[in-house]
C-alpha cells in the first residue's frame, strides 16, 4: 500500500512540476537570465554585506541598481544605435546608393589566381545571378522588415513585463539564493558529492559561457567596431555587433566580417587601409580570445571547441537567441552529468 502512495505522490509531483514549467514557459527568458545574472553577480552581492551589516536585501538591491547601470541601460543604448544604423543601411541598399554587385566585383578582382580558380570551379563568378539573388533577398528583407518593427513595437510592453520579472527575480535570487539552492539540493534524490559536483558544475559553466563567451564576442565586436569607425566604414555598430554575434560560435568567429571588408579596400584602392585592417585583425581581435578567455574563465571549465559549436548552433536553433547560453550550458551539464556517473560505478561496485 505504501509502495502504491509513494507511486501516487511522484506522479502528482511530476504532474505539478511539469504544469508550473508550463505556466512559467512565456517567461523563461527573463526566468533563465535572472539565474544566470544572479550566479554571475553573487560574488558582488556578498561582498557588498559586509560594509551594509549583513543586511542582505539592501545588499541586493544595490546590486541590481549596479546591473541596470552597468548591463541594462548600456544594451539599451547600443540597441538604439543599432536599429538606427541597420535601417539607414537597408535604405541605402535598397535606393541602389550601395551597389552590392560593384563591391562584389571588386573583391573578386582583388582575389589570388588560385583563390579565383576556386571560385570559378564553383561557379560562383555569374555576378547576374548574384545581383538577382541579392536583390531577391533585400526584396525579402525590406517585406519583412516593416512587419518585424511593426511587431516589436506592439511587443515592447511584453518586453517591459518580462524584464520587470526578471530584475524582480533577480533581486530574490541575489538577496536568497543560496538558501534557495540549499532547498533545492537538499530535494534532489542524489548522493551529496554529486549534487556538490553538478551544482558547482552548474555555476562554473555559467560564469564560463557568459564571461568566457560573451564578454570575449563582446570585446571581439567592440574592437572591430572601433577600427570599422576609424577606418570610416558605414555602420561600424551594424559591423560590430555582427562580429561579436559570429564571434559567439566557435570556428567562425569574426573575420568572416572583416575579412571581405579588408579584401574590398584593397581592391578599392586603399591599400594602406586593408592591410591595417588584416593586421589588427589577425594581431589584435583573433588574439582576444586567446588572451581573456583563459584570464576569465580558466582552462578547467573550457568545453572542447567541437561541443561548444555543435551545441551553440542546436540551441539557437530550439530557443532562438538564448540559446547562445542554454545550449552549451546542457552540453557541459550533459558531460558533467555523465562524468560523476562514470566515476561513481566503481565506487557502488565495491561497496556492494
Amino acid at each position: 500500500m505504501r509502495k502504491i502512495e509513494h507511486q501516487a505522490f511522484l506522479l502528482l509531483l511530476v504532474g505539478v512540476t511539469l504544469a508550473f514549467a508550463w505556466v512559467l514557459w512565456p517567461f523563461y527568458a527573463a526566468v533563465l537570465w535572472a539565474v544566470v545574472i544572479a550566479v554571475i553577480f553573487a560574488p558582488v552581492q556578498r561582498s557588498l554585506l559586509a560594509p551594509m551589516r549583513g543586511r542582505r536585501g539592501l545588499a541586493a538591491a544595490v546590486t541590481v541598481l549596479i546591473i541596470i547601470a552597468i548591463v541594462i541601460l548600456p544594451l539599451a543604448l547600443v540597441t538604439a544605435s543599432l536599429i538606427q544604423e541597420a535601417s539607414g543601411l537597408v535604405a541605402k541598399v535598397q535606393s541602389g546608393e550601395y551597389d552590392l554587385g560593384s563591391y562584389l566585383q571588386r573583391m573578386l578582382d582583388a582575389l589570388p589566381a588560385w583563390a579565383t580558380g576556386l571560385i570559378e570551379r564553383f561557379n560562383l563568378t555569374d555576378l547576374a545571378t548574384l545581383r538577382e539573388r541579392l536583390a531577391s533577398g533585400l526584396l525579402k528583407g525590406g517585406q519583412a522588415l516593416a512587419p518585424q518593427a511593426l511587431s516589436f513595437g506592439l511587443n515592447t510592453f511584453d518586453f517591459v513585463i518580462g524584464l520587470g520579472i526578471m530584475l524582480y527575480l533577480l533581486f530574490f535570487l541575489l538577496r536568497d539564493g543560496g538558501a534557495l539552492a540549499e532547498r533545492i539540493k537538499e530535494a534532489i534524490p542524489l548522493h551529496a558529492n554529486q549534487k556538490t559536483a553538478l551544482f558547482a558544475t552548474f555555476a562554473t559553466i555559467v560564469r564560463a559561457t557568459v564571461k568566457g563567451g560573451i564578454l570575449v564576442a563582446i570585446a571581439q565586436g567592440a574592437l572591430g567596431g572601433i577600427a570599422f569607425w576609424l577606418l570610416g566604414i558605414h555602420a561600424a555598430m551594424l559591423w560590430a555587433v555582427l562580429m561579436m554575434f559570429l564571434s559567439l560560435v566557435p570556428a567562425v568567429g569574426a573575420g568572416l566580417v572583416w575579412a571581405p571588408v579588408a579584401i574590398y579596400l584593397l581592391s578599392s584602392g586603399a591599400v594602406w587601409q586593408g592591410v591595417a585592417l588584416i593586421l589588427y585583425g589577425v594581431l589584435v581581435i583573433g588574439l582576444v580570445d586567446n588572451l581573456l578567455r583563459p584570464f576569465l574563465v580558466g582552462k578547467d571549465t573550457k568545453l572542447p571547441d567541437y561541443v561548444v559549436l555543435i551545441s551553440t548552433l542546436g540551441g539557437l536553433k530550439v530557443f532562438g537567441p538564448n540559446g547562445f547560453v542554454i545550449g552549451p550550458l546542457i552540453a557541459a551539464m550533459f558531460m558533467a552529468s555523465w562524468q560523476i556517473f562514470s566515476g561513481s560505478r566503481p565506487e557502488d561496485q565495491t561497496g556492494s
